[in-house]
């Protein structure tokens, strides 16, 4: 019995040993299954450009309005425009020709362009669909040189940080054959700046939040008319998303909380010392499935 007593602190011992072994291994699993459900971290992704067109607005409970939005819309006769096979094959031809020489232009001219042809792409940006026909775009049009210059500083300073620590090695990699950086001269020299800025939600008469079903898919078709606007004026630009800068971006030209940028463009001729990459587009094959 005594000799049982003696040994009763060791068995105790042992046991509080056992079950911190067991605690320590069960917690270190649960630690390595909770890393492995976790996204990969991506410091360089901007919160303004991601994607919520996924998660629309949280309808009130029992709203049942239609968010200032006419419930009869009347319909019109409709008939579109009919060409030949020869008329649609020279015309889609054409079109593609035209198209197929768009390239991203980083060194544009000073040179004015008239503003009735800006008004005219952006126009036609206008025309694209939208989720419910709601709309969900804003384009802004900088041509004030010092605000075009306030521009280039919000823009190179976070393009700096984004090159040296946000974006990582590879991307960096896959960039310096395009010879590109943070250095962004054309924010200057472009007549214009055209910021899409896409709106992820509206606001009703009664001061209640509209809901724009798919914004961004919305908006970056209305970017692709425009783009194609632009080659067909005779204008050029580079498509540039200026990562974590849309907050600062979007407080200088006075936008509401409603916009997040989406495309910065540049927008006007190219100087007669420019530059491209002589890059090769992928031929039709390769981008089209027929089944």
């Amino acid at each position: 019995m005594a000799l049982f007593s003696s040994l009763t602190p060791v068995f105790i011992a042992i046991i509080c040993v056992l079950i911190g072994v067991i605690m320590k291994k069960t917690n270190g699993e649960k630690e390595k299954r909770d890393t492995k459900s976790k996204h990969p971290s991506r410091p360089w992704v901007d919160e303004d450009l991601k994607d919520s067109t996924d998660h629309p607005l949280e309808e009130e409970e029992g709203e049942e309005e239609w968010q200032g939005l006419e419930e009869n819309v009347a319909h019109v006769p409709f008939t579109g425009e009919r060409y030949s096979e020869a008329e649609m094959i020279k015309r889609s031809q054409t079109f593609y020709e035209l198209l197929n020489k768009r390239r991203s232009v980083r060194f544009l001219s000073d040179e004015s362009v008239p503003r009735e042809v800006i008004d005219n792409v952006i126009r036609t940006a206008g025309t694209s669909p939208s989720g419910a026909h709601t709309e969900p775009w804003t384009f802004v049009v900088v041509q004030d040189p010092y605000l075009k210059h306030k521009i280039r500083e919000i823009v190179e300073e976070e393009e700096e940080i984004n090159y040296k620590k946000r974006m990582g090695d590879r991307w960096v990699n896959d960039l310096k054959r395009l010879r590109t950086n943070w250095i962004k001269e054309y924010l200057d020299t472009a007549p214009y700046l055209i910021l899409i800025f896409k709106q992820v939600y509206g606001q009703l008469p009664n001061g209640k939040k509209k809901t724009h079903y798919y914004n961004e898919i919305s908006v970056s078709i209305a970017c692709g008319i425009l783009l194609a606007a632009l080659q067909n004026a005779g204008l050029y630009t580079v498509t540039s998303t200026p990562l974590n800068c849309g907050p600062q971006l979007r407080v200088l030209l006075h936008r509401p909380a409603n916009e997040k940028l989406l495309l910065l463009l540049p927008v006007g001729y190219p100087k007669k010392d420019a530059t491209v990459p002589a890059l090769s587009r992928k031929p039709l094959e390769d981008i089209m499935v027929v089944m």
